[in-house]
């Protein structure tokens, strides 16, 4: 979903929350070799994390899920959405289980790079994210759009539905993406033609900005939209 933001100089302001302060400053020098990126601090615990976004409004929050000094990463997302601090957050993960995933993602968190991803992955992540995707590294995109699907709590169909102009149908397009079916699967259940199913598809991505499957499954799990099938 394509949202923008408010640069500096034309630059990405990025605050970083690691508790090393090695790997913090690491992550820094490789930042800003990128002519377009700035890391405007590195927040040493997730007290800092909050008050540091709040004040210094970075673009993008580089958070390290698992731990920071007087807090986890959920923690951080918890306290930056409740008070509404309009930061985009990447997560750095050495693994995130599904539940973990959806639980980030409800609280606003924007997508996943892994500890062990290469550079550019991450620099094509800070830039993603900041265009308004949701990024999930490649290299756990299938495991956790499986994760995802096996995570997410059947609904009674009540969530947002509307909210984005989506019609019935589109919802239960939704539903299966999320679900895991593959367009066959989605016709057959719907009893219409795979044509029609991706005109669907075309048509859903147009309206909530996304690109591609997964995407569409974060955006749905982000915006409370899935209804899964008991």
């Amino acid at each position: 979903m394509k949202t923008g933001g408010d640069q500096h100089n034309g630059q990405i302001q990025i605050l970083i929350a690691e508790e090393q302060r090695i790997y913090g400053d690491g992550l820094r020098a490789l930042l800003e070799k990128e002519r377009d990126f700035k890391v405007v601090g590195i927040a040493p615990d997730g007290a800092a994390a909050v008050q540091m976004s709040q004040k210094q409004k970075p673009d993008i929050l580089l958070l390290n899920v698992a731990k920071i000094s007087g807090s986890d990463g959920m923690e951080v997302l918890d306290e930056l959405h409740k008070l509404n601090i309009p930061v985009r957050s990447l997560l750095l993960a050495t693994s995130l289980s599904g539940p973990d995933l959806r639980r980030a993602l409800l609280l606003g968190a924007r997508g996943v790079v892994l500890k062990t991803s290469s550079t550019q992955t991450l620099l094509d992540g800070i830039r993603g994210v900041m265009e308004g995707q949701y990024w999930i590294s490649a290299d756990i995109s299938a495991s956790m759009l499986g994760a995802l699907r096996d995570n997410t709590p059947s609904t009674n169909g009540n969530g947002s539905k509307g909210a984005f102009g989506l019609t019935a149908r589109e919802m239960e397009i939704i539903s299966t993406v999320v679900a895991g079916y593959s367009n066959a699967e989605m016709a057959k259940k719907y009893g219409i033609s795979e044509q029609t199913v991706k005109h669907h598809l075309s048509n859903i991505f147009d309206r909530v900005g996304v690109s591609n499957r997964l995407e569409l499954a974060l955006f749905a799990v982000h915006h409370r939209l899935v209804v899964v099938d008991s």
